[in-house]
């Protein structure tokens, strides 16, 4: 009872206790005189309200010090009052607060109820909730019959003053809701008071806020905890049931008005969605905590999913089919989105797709719920695809089981709406149903009745099927038997009928056109750009029209000559230097692939259009990407806010989905990008970007090294969370973003790697770390390396593709690649380190670790040495950004590090021999980062303490010698190979000196054994020739063309040469033991010269004078190991005669230059008589040169064709036009003069395929001409000559065997340069002339056919064009025919059948004179002659 003033009853008490004697003679007189004034005068709702702070020290020295206790006395004018009423005081105390707070909670200004309370409102509900505690404290208050006062109410408590109830413990909100007489109106009212206090939320304090989310808060538990309650523990409260029902009911209230405001949110205000956010809070889980029961808590989140997959089931299967694009995860409403992530936190992804399932087993549902909800479980959820893929194939195994249709469209709507969010998270819609019904494996393959159920399941879907789909259908239709094609006929014409209504043709589908496109068909017109772009993309990496444009051209012509040709032929100003449209034009022109007509009206056009230009040069083109690319930085900006903010990582893939949508629209993108199969080409010397997509490009890689900087600055990348990952993934899933993004790769780490700065490396080695993750959904790169590349190579991973950018062959790049190495290694031991070892390893790029073990020891010293101990800290991946860090010291703080070195050795990232060595090989000595001293220690390191002793499942040697050489000799003949061609842009040989130089120092090594003793049977292995022989045979013969197969082994075998040259000379010459006496064992390298490399000789019948005298250097050094040197080289040249006369004929070509040499070095050795056969070799020299020059008889010595090969050298050498003194050789030299002749026609051959050999045609044909005159006046059979080696008499077999492959296939060439030189007599004396000349003719045709028969050569334009020498030796043919004899006529028989293929009028005139009616007169003088 307040006093005057406003003073309350204590006070004015403790006052007059001070100012003046009491009157009263006792204490007891004092209070029964106060009692009766109270009862007087008292307000008992006004008494409650009277609870001051019981610690005044008025208090203590007034009433409470004289034993009055307000609280005691409260308590007893309550009881008094109760009396005289005749009611308990703990109803009459509940009463009266219920009054209290009426009154409190009433607003003045607000006839209607107050939801929140203003402070003074707050402050007298605190006094009068601190007298009910103490009331409750004393028993003297009555809970029950407090609900039932509210309930009386015209208009219930607002809810803060409800809440103060809860919170204080008074009243909880589950007892007041017990005691509502009705549950709807508690309902009423609780849903009421909600959605106002959701829609007040946005308009009130800060302070106000936080109370409103506090008040929603606790009640949230409230209605979770009794709305869910267990079964179990719903049968012990029985009499909670009724507030079980309000709590469901209010709950289902709300989440109803969420998913109408959803649905209206295109038409509500803002505040309406912003009140609908703020009830969205109830769905957070950390809310709940510990407070409500695990279990409570996910029936809670599981039934309120399920109520929202199945909330107001109007739209039909049918409407979802049209509709379901507008569903995608950025087209979807945000308040949905949201909700859905609340929701899915609660669960595992398992669990949310297993909900899904059981809801649409269980359930009819609201398909714009059910597919927004898979649209956003395959975005924020990274497990969720392949979950999904699960559960489709279980829907079409249920389907084709049951034969069940409901299940078969919900596959087709899940698969869909998954493909809708692109390739990064689910396969698209056009490879699904490949997989699925692209092979007779397929379902709908075990039995007709199946496929039935699938074409009828189609051609119900017809009707409202969007383009793109039924394009998917034709273009990749279902697997079928041919017995049943008619059935799939039937819906192909169903669907192509659809289409037409449609209004969009098959015949203008694009030729690159990604036919599981989300979006509506796009016109022809956009797709032809689309397909331009493509096709010179694809022009300009292989320089050949595409296949696609030519099989367009052939067989969609409408489309090619409607679409595709008008959108490659806009008008434009042309370039003065021809770019890649031009030059695909004019490639399309000379095909004949461009109409003329059409032709001339693009180049006029152009011209216009430089007129046009020229007149009004101030006119720009207006820019169409600004603003794209504007919001996507500004995109790219908010997702760098989230992650320097930790949020939490549904938000950040939601802004990547939002980000990806953004993107597409930036690139000018209306569809998904190409199919998965297509391989990516990049070109590496050139990677040429246009404008637009190297905008774009930057701007993506210049924000990823942003994110990761800013990121970096926070945390290590351990703790920066998923979503560097997840924007990599949603990167790569636009595929024509891809070629773009490898090309500008390219570019900055092949070409301008060195001059990167340390931000720009730490960047991009992330970068190219989370491509490497992503690397299942990138397709195979076709890297052309230009000059480099030998031949294509295979495709590469993206992982390989980057990795081989990182080129080590200056000092400049050694730096560049040390740091982007280390960096990204540093990065994915820093970010994946909580993975799993199987898993780490499987994130791992092996070309990075193998690039480090190569890179690291060769700089630092401190590397090729055994790790003692761990580095004492680890790197840091903050200390990498530092400008003044070193990049050795780095890297071998990162190599000192334990988890480095177990990487090590594992088997997939160790660094073997051979890779080591074509890395090696790729460095350019004279620009190395190292000296060559210090070159020669690292690889005497590498060599002989690293690979050599390390076991082979290290990638070393065993300690095998004979290993490490075959290892080298391939490294270097492969390297030389891929080098061969790029010399010119590597400004180096093909042959490392140095690494040969070690391949030598092993060899001998080899030598360096014990000598074997008298009587052993083993010989030293040819290892050498037995390596080369055994990288000849393992070449595939279906690698590549036939051409390119001979080109191949020819560059192969030239590179033999070489190394043979450049090993020691007594390698090519083994020796062992015959019975007691040790010979030379030349038999390995007889039999490589004469199976390959005779064959590279450009003389034919000679090897090059480096190979012969090495050969023989090599001979007389191995002699030392014989008893009888002179004898052993005697030996081994006498053997040669037989087994490889080819290296006879090369000593004696070249004599004058080896005799020289082979003298000294005899003389050195022995000091004795040149052996027995080198001084036959000498004096048939000397023979030679005696006959020509002083007139001297020639002896013929045998074999005659040696004698030959030394008169042919002195021919050569002192009188090359000087044939006339054979004239003076005496009888029995015919098989010199044959050989003679065979060695001249071979230098024909070599004048016309080598002429800079030294050799000129024209003097090569008139000494031919001669011997052969020669050879007629002494009636020699010389036509023999020219017959296959296994068909040569025994004479001359010796010639064609040394003869090389190449010059024995064009001998028909030599043989038709002779023809003014035959003579009559051929026909009568020679019967088998007519044969041979057949036989060369049809092997000319074959060779002419075959591309063989090379053009002129350009020392002597008067000579015979092929062309010109086939029709010469035809004429020559059809004229001998008539005058040959009968006998000649038949022995030509087997040939006829060969002749009416390549040449039927010949064949016809052999026949003709064949026949034995027709009498031929053979005495007649032929005219030919």
């Amino acid at each position: 009872m307040a006093g005057a003033g406003g003073r309350s009853w204590r006070d004015l008490l403790a006052g007059r206790a001070r100012k003046r004697r009491s009157p009263f003679g006792s204490g007891a007189e004092l209070q029964g005189a106060a009692l009766r004034l109270l009862d007087q005068h008292q307000n008992l709702a006004e008494l409650l309200l009277e609870v001051g702070d019981s610690a005044k020290p008025g208090v203590q020295d007034g009433a409470e010090h004289r034993g009055v206790s307000p609280e005691s006395f409260i308590v007893s004018v309550l009881q008094e009052q109760a009396s005289k009423l005749g009611v308990p005081t703990a109803t009459l105390a509940a009463k009266n607060a219920m009054a209290n707070m009426e009154q409190i909670c009433q607003d003045p200004a607000s006839p209607s109820r107050v939801l929140l309370l203003n402070s003074d409102q707050r402050k007298r509900l605190t006094c009068l909730l601190q007298t009910v505690k103490d009331l409750l404290a004393n028993n003297m208050f009555c809970r029950s019959l407090f609900c039932q006062e509210m309930w009386k109410m015209k208009e219930p408590l607002g809810l803060e003053a409800v809440w103060h109830l809860h919170s204080s413990d008074i009243v909880g909100l589950a007892q007041l809701l017990d005691r509502s007489p009705a549950g709807p109106a508690a309902v009423e009212w609780l849903c009421s008071s909600l959605c106002g206090l959701c829609e007040q939320a946005g308009d009130i304090s800060c302070g106000d806020t936080e109370l409103a989310q506090r008040i929603l808060s606790d009640f949230a538990i409230v209605f979770v905890q009794h709305g869910f309650e267990q079964p179990s523990e719903l049968g012990r409260k029985v009499e909670f049931q009724k507030v079980a029902y309000i709590c469901r009911a209010v709950l289902q209230r709300m989440l109803a008005w969420v998913l109408d405001a959803v649905g209206k949110e295109k038409q509500e205000d803002v505040s309406m969605v912003q009140a609908v956010r703020f009830w969205l809070n109830v769905f957070n889980v950390p809310l709940y905590g510990s407070v409500s029961p695990p279990d409570s808590l996910r029936q809670f989140f599981r039934h309120t999913l399920t109520e929202v997959l199945t909330y107001n089931p109007v739209l039909k299967v049918s409407d979802a089919i049209q509709m379901q694009k507008e569903w995608s995860f950025t087209r979807t409403s945000p308040l949905l989105t949201a909700l859905y992530r609340k929701l899915l936190v609660a669960f595992s992804v398992q669990e949310s797709v297993c909900q899904l399932q059981q809801v649409l087993e269980t359930h009819e549902v609201n398909w714009q719920h059910v597919l927004s909800c898979v649209s956003t479980l395959v975005v924020c959820q990274a497990e969720a695809g392949q979950l999904f893929k699960d559960l489709l194939s279980h829907l079409l195994l249920k389907a084709f089981g049951n034969y069940d249709m409901e299940n078969m469209i919900t596959a087709f709507l899940l698969a869909r709406q998954a493909a809708l969010e692109g390739p990064a998270v689910f396969m698209p819609y056009s490879e699904w149903f490949k997989a699925s019904f692209g092979s007779a494996g397929g379902h709908h393959g075990s039995s007709k009745k199946s496929l039935v159920f699938l074409l009828e399941f189609l051609s119900e879907l017809v009707p409202f099927e969007a383009a793109p789909y039924l394009k998917v259908h034709i273009m990749f239709p279902p697997c079928v038997p041919a017995k049943h094609r008619s059935l799939l006929l039937e819906y192909l014409s169903l669907a192509k009928t659809r289409l037409a209504d449609l209004q969009v043709a098959i015949e203008d589908m694009g030729l690159y056109e990604d036919l599981s496109a989300p979006e509506e068909a796009v016109q022809p017109q956009a797709q032809a750009l689309r397909d331009v772009e493509k096709a010179l993309q694809i022009f300009e990496s292989t320089r050949k029209i595409p296949t696609s444009v030519i099989e367009a051209s052939i067989f969609r012509r409408p489309y090619y000559t409607s679409w595709f040709l008008p959108a490659l032929l806009r008008p434009r100003v042309l370039p003065k230097t021809p770019d890649g449209r031009m030059a695909f034009i004019d490639s399309l022109k000379r095909a004949d692939k461009i109409p003329s007509n059409l032709y001339s009206t693009y180049l006029q056009a152009c011209h216009a259009m430089k007129e046009k230009v020229l007149q009004d040069a101030s006119k720009a083109e207006p820019s169409h990407s600004k603003e794209p690319l504007e919001q996507l930085e500004a995109d790219l900006a908010e997702l760098r806010t989230l992650v320097v903010q930790q949020a939490q990582w549904e938000e950040v893939a939601a802004q990547l989905a939002v980000l990806s949508d953004r993107l597409r629209r930036a690139l000018g993108e209306d569809t998904e990008a190409a199919p998965c199969s297509a391989r990516l080409q990049v070109p590496v010397p050139t990677p040429g970007l246009a404008g637009g997509p190297q905008r774009v490009v930057d701007l993506l890689l210049t924000s990823f090294c942003q994110i990761l900087l800013a990121a970096s600055s926070f945390n290590p990348p351990d703790r920066q969370g998923p979503c560097l990952s997840l924007l990599v993934k949603m990167l790569c899933g636009h595929r024509n973003l891809l070629p773009a993004l490898l090309a500008r790769l390219c570019q900055l780490l092949y070409h301008q790697g060195p001059s990167l700065g340390a931000a720009h490396i730490l960047g991009l080695a992330a970068f190219v770390i989370h491509l490497s993750e992503c690397r299942a959904l990138i397709p195979a790169v076709e890297a052309d390396f230009g000059a480099s590349q030998a031949v294509p190579g295979e495709a590469l991973s993206v992982s390989e593709f980057w990795s081989s950018l990182l080129v080590c062959r200056t000092e400049e790049s050694f730096v560049f690649c040390l740091r982007f190495c280390t960096a990204a290694a540093a990065y994915l031991m820093c970010k994946f380190s909580s993975c799993s070892r199987e898993d780490f390893c499987a994130l791992i790029p092996p070309g990075l670790i193998k690039k480090l073990q190569f890179l690291v020891p060769r700089l630092s010293l401190e590397a090729r040495g055994i790790l003692c101990e761990e580095a004492k800290s680890a790197l840091s991946w903050s200390s990498l950004s530092c400008p003044s860090l070193n990049p050795r010291r780095a890297s071998l703080c990162l190599w000192r590090q334990a988890g480095f070195q177990e990487l090590l050795k594992e088997k997939a990232f160790q660094l073997s021999f051979r890779e080591w060595l074509l890395l090696e090989l790729e460095v350019c000595p004279e620009k190395d980062i190292l000296s060559a001293a210090e070159r020669q220690d690292f690889h005497h390191w590498a060599i002989y303490q690293r690979y050599l002793p390390a076991p082979s499942a290290a990638g070393g040697c065993d300690g095998d010698l004979e290993k490490a050489c075959g290892v080298i000799l391939n490294a270097i003949l492969d390297s030389s190979q891929r080098l061969q061609l790029g010399a010119c842009a590597h400004s180096r040989t093909s042959l490392s000196p140095e690494i040969l130089c070690r391949l030598q120092e092993l060899v001998l090594e080899l030598r360096c054994r014990p000598k074997l003793l008298p009587g052993c049977s083993a010989a030293q292995r040819p290892l050498v020739f037995e390596l080369l022989q055994d990288r000849l045979a393992g070449r595939d013969p279906e690698q590549g063309s036939a051409l390119g197969q001979q080109l191949w082994r020819q560059q192969e075998l030239l590179l033999h040469r070489r190394i043979l040259l450049g090993l020691p000379a007594s390698t090519l010459v083994t020796t062992c033991w015959r019975g007691s006496r040790a010979v030379l064992d030349c038999d390995s390298f007889f039999g490589f010269v004469n199976s390959e490399l005779k064959n590279v000789s450009s003389r034919g019948y000679a090897l090059s004078y480096d190979i012969t005298a090495h050969f023989f250097r090599g001979l007389l050094s191995a002699s030392l190991d014989c008893e009888d040197a002179a004898e052993g080289v005697s030996e081994a040249l006498a053997a040669c005669q037989t087994k490889c006369p080819v290296l006879l004929l090369s000593a004696a070509l070249w004599w004058p230059r080896l005799e020289p040499a082979l003298c000294s070095q005899w003389k050195r050795l022995f000091g004795a008589p040149l052996a027995g056969e080198l001084a036959r070799l000498r004096g048939w020299h000397s023979s030679g040169t005696r006959f020509l020059c002083s007139g001297a008889a020639f002896p013929v010595c045998d074999p005659p064709w040696l004698s030959a090969a030394f008169l042919h050298g002195a021919i050569l050498q002192h009188s090359p036009r000087g044939t006339e003194a054979l004239q003076r050789l005496g009888t029995g030299a015919e098989q010199l003069l044959v050989a003679l002749l065979f060695f001249s026609l071979l230098d024909l051959i070599s004048a016309r395929i080598a002429p800079k050999e030294g050799v000129d045609v024209q003097t090569s044909l008139e000494r031919s001409l001669q011997i052969l005159q020669c050879l007629q006046g002494r009636g020699t059979a010389w036509p023999l000559l020219f017959h296959s080696a296994e068909e040569a008499p025994g004479r001359f077999h010796v010639l064609h065997s040394a003869a090389s492959q190449r010059h024995t296939r064009l001998l028909p060439l030599a043989f038709y340069s002779l023809t003014p030189s035959f003579q009559q007599q051929l026909l009568q004396q020679e019967p088998t002339f007519l044969s041979v000349a057949l036989q060369m003719y049809i092997q000319l045709l074959q060779l002419f056919v075959e591309g063989q028969v090379l053009p002129q050569s350009d020392q002597d334009l008067t000579e015979q064009d092929p062309l010109e020498l086939i029709s010469a030796a035809r004429q020559f043919l059809l004229g001998a025919i008539p005058h040959c004899p009968a006998q000649s006529l038949g022995s030509i028989q087997p040939l006829l059948s060969t002749c009416e293929e390549l040449d039927p009028e010949l064949a016809a005139s052999i026949l003709h004179f064949s026949r034995p009616a027709v009498d031929v007169e053979l005495e007649e003088e032929l005219e030919l002659f």
